[in-house]
Parts: C-alpha cells; structure tokens; sequence
C-alpha cells in the first residue's frame, strides 16, 4: 500500500492513491465565498465528490448558477449540497425569506398533493441552480413542542401525517433529479436540546420509538429516499453508549438492517457541540464512518481546506492502523460516487411539469388558521406592527428577515414597526404605537414567558390587537383576530398580512 501522509498534507503521492481518493469522496465540506476557490477545484481532481453550499455562498439563483457551472468544470457529476427545507430552514432564499412555507405548514393543510407540488417546485429552483442534493425533509415527529431546535421544521405531531408528508415531499424532490435526504434518523423530535450544543437524550422505550419515530423513516425509504441523515441524538433503548451519528445499532442493525435501507447515509453537521465537543471532530469522523454513514457533512463553520485535509488524514490513519476497515471506508465511497451517478442520469429523467412560480404562497395562504374573538373592527388604517425577536436557533441562523411588516407597509401605506425583545415589550410597543392599530408577531409564544407576558399588557390596553403566530401555534389563541401562519417563511408573512388587511 502506498504510504499515507497521517498529518494535513499536499503530498502528490496522497493525490493519486485510492485509500486518499476514497477518504475525500466521503467528504461532504463547505467553503467561503460565491464563487469556486481554487483549493476546491483541486480537490475534486483529487476525489472530493461532493461539497456543500450554505447561506454565505448564496446572494442569487444566477450567482449559484455560475458557482455550481464552476464546481462542475472538475467534476460533471459532482455533488453539490444545500440545507433547503423551505419554511423557516432555506439557503436558496436565505437574504429574502422562503418562497414555500415549511413542513409544518404543509402538515397544516395536510394535503399530500399540495406537499408533492411544493417539493417539485423547489426541487426545479435547485435543479435550475446546479444544486442536486437536498438535505430535506425533516421526518421528525413533534412529539415534543417544547423542542428547541425542530418545532415548524416538523409537518406535526402524527406519525401517520409526518410519514404520508415526508413521502411526498421525497418524491416530489426527487422527480425534479434532486436527491432527498430524509433526517433526522432516528428522530429529533422528542428533545429539548439543541444538539449543535450538546447531545440531546431521547428516554423513551423501544416500543413506543418504533410506533412513533420511525413510521415517517419507513415511508421515505419506500419512497426511495436517495439518502438519510443521522442525528447527534442518544437513544438508550437503541443504544446507551453512542450518539445516532456514531452507533453501529442504530446505523448498520436498525437502519440498514431492520429498515432495509440502501441509500446513502450522511451525517448531520460533524462540527455540532453534540460530536465535536465529545469526541473531537476528526475522532467522530472516524466512528461515524465506522459506524456505518458514508459521508461527512462539514462546513457549516469549518469551511477551510485544512479541515478537509485533516478529515482526509484521519480517516487514511484509521485505515492504516486497523481502526477503520478499509472495506467499510471503500463502501462508503462507492455509495458517494452511486448517488452522484444518479443524480447525473437523473438530469435527463427529470419532472418536465411546466414551473408553477406561485404554489408557495398559494400552500401558505391554504395553511393560515384564523381565530376571531368577538366582533374587531376591520384594519383599514395604516397599523403599528411589533416583531417579538426570540433568540435563532441555529439551524434557522440570523440572516433571514421573517415577519409581517414589509407586507402591511405595502397594503397600508404609511404603516411602521419596531422590534422588541426581553421584559417591558409590551410597554415600549404601546410606546412606540402611538394611537395606532398594533399587530403583535410572535414566534413560538407558548416557550417565552417575556412573549406571553408581553401580549398580556398589549390584549389588556388594547384589545383591538391583531396577533400573528409564525411558530408553533401551542398557545390558546387570542387577538382580534389571532392568525397562525405555521412557519415563518415570506410567503406565510405575505398571506398573513393578506388576512390582517381582510378582517
């Protein structure tokens, strides 16, 4: 065997050998910038075979057109990732806010064919741009609605509506040649950490796992789901030792074993706390592999060449010392490569339905559930729209403007509004009102005491409050009226306001 550099190196001799190809296929890493850097390119001439695009390298679908064109002069079949759930999750839209609502507003409705188009026609938007492998959907059941990290990113609490919705979703997708990759296995939902900061603990029985969480995973493998992703997630009953991402139980046994799955496993992001602050980064790369996944995701805050360099290292080490079957690294690869063949077949197989631009806002406007509470006179007059800011979780990021105020300054001409966070909102926004009609947005007031604690001084001045739920709806509703929209993408904001203006 040729002999493998075991620290980050440039070696010509790394670049040529297999054991190093079939380490960098098995890659799936972010970079910096719009356009392809040069240490990328080169590393899909060495065997890279996916990379991975976020929002930072996202400013418009003709720049991502031009990037992926790039990325693809080294390799036609290349992999080309994007974190693009839609709804409150979304790269493609991420300086805008989503053209689709989320799964939960998708579950609202609860229509499979309306979920099937929607996932069509983001999967034409990615396919238009290059982008050929989606992780998306979320088959999370929201089990637990305190959840900080899943909530509207779940199509709801049903397993029977989480698994006839993840099934559409996935086929929709996939007849436009993008690939789906059902997550989180084995289900997220039932947590209350986040595990980008730690490792969250699911203590449920092995009965009630298999009744609850896997159903909407059945579905999406007999509906040809072409990959999976992990959760950093401990799961006793499956495992008391090792996280979903590092567990051969719940990978090789459940997952490949019990489910029959075949596709492509892939890892949720290798640089979350739940891994990273555990094991240390190029460790869990080591065990996942070991464990049974097939590609690495990383990138979401390492996006260097020397973190792809050091992965690459540690895996051919692995090999080399006996840590890591070889056989099971060249398996993985051949999966890597199996999905990337699929995907370059799938271009001239793909859904040719004609674009159907408006299917977001026409799913968004399906979903809205509006609450009257007496007679409220109609809003005709320009309002006061108050945005309650909770902390972003992750997933979510800070980058993406959500809310109603951009639209009602359209319908209303003349209408204004603030932002406003922590204890005494409710005060400065009847402050700041002035006379005006306020419209309070919120986002999952039933797990902040400042937000309910706010609308309860608003309701109490001004009970003519028009209140807009763009989270979880868990709170009784109040308001005149109350409007929940189920997600917080821009097109939920468009047809809430919609609702505002019509009383």
């Amino acid at each position: 065997m040729t002999t493998i550099p075991t620290t980050a190196s440039d070696s010509g001799s790394a670049a040529g050998d297999t054991l190093s190809r079939d380490a960098l296929a098995v890659l799936q890493p972010g970079f910096d910038g719009t356009t392809a850097p040069d240490w990328v390119r080169r590393r899909i001439g060495e065997g890279l075979a996916s990379v991975a695009l976020f929002g930072r390298n996202v400013v418009s679908e003709k720049q991502v057109t031009a990037l992926t064109a790039q990325l693809r002069t080294e390799r036609d079949d290349l992999l080309v990732a994007i974190d693009e759930e839609s709804g409150d999750v979304t790269r493609l839209d991420v300086r805008t806010g989503s053209s689709f609502p989320g799964n939960h507003a998708l579950g609202a409705v609860d229509d499979p064919q309306l979920t099937r188009a929607v996932s069509r026609e983001l999967g034409r938007r990615l396919a238009a741009c290059g982008v050929n492998f989606d992780w998306a959907p979320s088959a999370d059941v929201n089990a637990n609605p305190d959840n900080p990290v899943i909530g509207v990113r779940s199509f709801g609490a049903s397993p029977d509506l989480v698994a006839r919705h993840t099934a559409a979703w996935v086929e929709g997708l996939q007849s436009t040649g993008v690939a789906a990759c059902t997550k989180h296995f084995p289900g997220h939902g039932d947590t209350n950490v986040d595990s980008h900061h730690a490792v969250p603990r699911i203590d449920v029985d092995a009965d009630t796992l298999h009744a609850r969480e896997l159903p909407p995973f059945r579905a999406a493998i007999a509906a040809g789901t072409r990959a999976v992703m992990s959760a950093h997630i401990l799961v006793p009953a499956l495992d008391p030792d090792r996280p979903g991402t590092l567990s051969r139980r719940i990978l090789t046994e459940l997952l490949r074993g019990e489910l029959g799955y075949q596709g492509l496993i892939v890892t949720d992001g290798m640089e979350m706390r739940a891994i990273s602050g555990t094991y240390g980064l190029e460790h869990g790369v080591v065990l996942a592999i070991a464990a049974g996944a097939d590609a690495i995701c990383v990138g979401g805050g390492l996006c260097d060449e020397r973190t792809v360099l050091n992965l690459r290292d540690a895996l051919v080490a692995a090999v080399r010392s006996g840590e890591l079957p070889e056989e099971r690294l060249a398996d993985a690869a051949t999966r890597v490569r199996a999905l990337a063949a699929w995907t370059a077949a799938a271009r001239g197989d793909a859904d040719r339905t004609p674009a159907d631009p408006e299917i977001g806002l026409v799913a968004a406007r399906r979903a809205l559930t509006v609450t009257r509470a007496g007679a409220a006179a109609p809003v005709t007059e320009p309002v006061f729209t108050a945005q309650f800011n909770p902390a972003p979780n992750i997933a979510v990021g800070d980058q993406t403007p959500w809310g109603v105020a951009a639209e009602l300054q359209r319908l209303l001409p003349g209408s204004t509004s603030g932002s406003f966070t922590g204890d005494g909102a409710g005060a400065a926004v009847l402050a700041a009102a002035g006379g005006r009609r306020i419209v309070a947005v919120v986002r999952d007031a039933h797990r902040h005491d400042w937000m309910r604690s706010a609308l309860d001084t608003l309701l109490a001045a001004r009970p003519d409050t028009v209140v807009v739920e763009m989270g979880l709806p868990q709170a009784p509703p109040r308001g005149a009226p109350h409007i929940a929209t189920y997600g917080a993408a821009r097109v939920c904001g468009v047809a809430a306001a919609e609702a505002v203006v019509a009383g």
